[in-house]
């Protein structure tokens, strides 16, 4: 389930709210577009319950994970779809999870008005991942039956619980229950820290930075385009950068295109430098055509969040079919999903397509801990999609996603 967000609209002050995905803000009073950016993840603190505290709150972290967790193991391809919020600070008393709060109640963006402190982030957001890993049953040993783990789909940020002091003790600034008193807290920082600059969100307007049009995109969009010059615009941490992008063309009534991430690469590691490369390592029970030998090997990746089976599918589908797509420079057309995993991830992907593609696991699977991508070259493609009903097939390889499914990503 998403979290709801309450935002303040940078140029009327309209309230606005968003989901936890979401990156794009629109005003639905003044209009104006903007994109969120923050050179880290994004915080949120629970609403202070309607006794506000005399003094200043104090703030305690809690890591927020949502995604997919996927492990290659001696015993195939396993993985889970987790959401968790696990305490990043080690004071007593504190609950261990927020439990459904973060669902339940609408968050606010913490900011750097009032005199609000907060607790330091001691335990890695790494260790705090191994822990829902744990939890979820997905445990393998490195080194010896475990050969690649890889988060997907993650939706990683930080949700801070009030504290107040008050009566010898301290209590939950939400519900106003005593969490611990203040002796069986001694000997633990307790002071906090201010704001930090490098926490504060930044709003960014979506014109497109070549010829100054106002881009497209969904709110959860990770890619925004420009019908006037026909350009693909990815966010980042420095803004944003320009996007290689094609379309596989379809009919002119081709009803949905979904977006696939294009990954060209050579694995030195199993010596796939071509597609037929890839087709002979990896045990296909199919020969090798005339020209696969020259055609470049590249993994497609889904471009949008799906349930972590339906991913792999698709992407395996996709890769193994490649050879029957002819993508031509991208234009904007109507019925362009929106983009929703972005490239960083999709290239994460890459070893989980590899293991799920392969017909002989024991030729590919140990190798992975040592696969390293050389001379990659990424772009996106938009393939084209027609209607069956409960389902979205893509003609030339079959590849199908329910359209439940499809809808249901958006909120992972």
């Amino acid at each position: 389930m998403d979290l709801r967000v309450a935002q303040n609209c940078p140029q009327c002050g309209a309230a606005v709210v968003l989901t936890e995905t979401a990156r794009l803000m629109t005003c639905s009073f003044c209009g104006t577009k903007n994109y969120l950016q923050s050179s880290g993840p994004f915080r949120y603190t629970l609403p202070m319950g309607q006794q506000r505290p005399p003094i200043t709150s104090l703030l305690a972290p809690y890591v927020r994970f949502k995604g997919t967790i996927f492990l290659v193991t001696s015993r195939g391809i396993e993985h889970r779809v987790i959401d968790t919020t696990q305490a990043a600070n080690p004071v007593p008393g504190l609950p261990p999870s927020l439990g459904v709060r973060p669902q339940a109640m609408q968050l606010l963006r913490i900011d750097q008005e009032g005199e609000a402190r907060y607790l330091p982030q001691t335990l890695k957001a790494s260790v705090i991942l191994e822990k829902a890993t744990a939890i979820s049953n997905l445990t393998a040993q490195a080194g010896k039956d475990l050969y690649h783990r890889a988060y997907i789909g993650e939706s990683l940020s930080y949700i801070y619980l009030p504290l107040v002091a008050k009566q010898e003790a301290l209590f939950d600034g939400v519900t106003d229950s005593r969490l611990i008193g203040f002796e069986e807290v001694a000997g633990y920082p307790l002071l906090g820290k201010a704001f930090a600059q490098d926490w504060r969100v930044r709003f960014l307007a979506t014109l497109c930075p070549q010829c100054g049009a106002g881009l497209d995109g969904a709110g959860d969009c990770q890619v925004m385009t420009c019908a006037n010059c026909q350009t693909a615009w990815a966010f980042g941490p420095e803004g944003l950068s320009g996007v290689d992008w094609l379309l596989h063309p379809g009919d002119a009534a081709t009803p949905l295109y979904l977006p696939f991430w294009k990954i060209a690469a050579h694995i030195p590691v199993l010596s796939i430098d071509s597609f037929a490369d890839f087709v002979e390592r990896t045990n296909q029970p199919f020969l090798p055509r005339p020209g696969w030998g020259e055609r470049a090997m590249s993994f497609w990746i889904p471009g949008v969040k799906l349930r972590p089976k339906i991913f792999l599918q698709a992407g395996r589908q996709a890769t193994l079919g490649q050879w029957q797509f002819k993508p031509v420079a991208g234009r904007v057309v109507p019925n362009l999903f929106p983009v929703t995993l972005p490239a960083s991830e999709a290239r994460q992907a890459v070893k989980l397509i590899l293991a799920a593609a392969t017909a002989s696991p024991r030729r590919v699977f140990p190798y992975l801990p040592q696969v390293q991508l050389a001379d990659v070259v990424m772009q996106l493609v938009y393939l084209p999609f027609i209607d069956k009903g409960h389902d979205w097939v893509q003609p030339e390889t079959g590849v199908s996603i329910a359209k439940n499914i499809l809808q249901w990503g958006r909120s992972l």
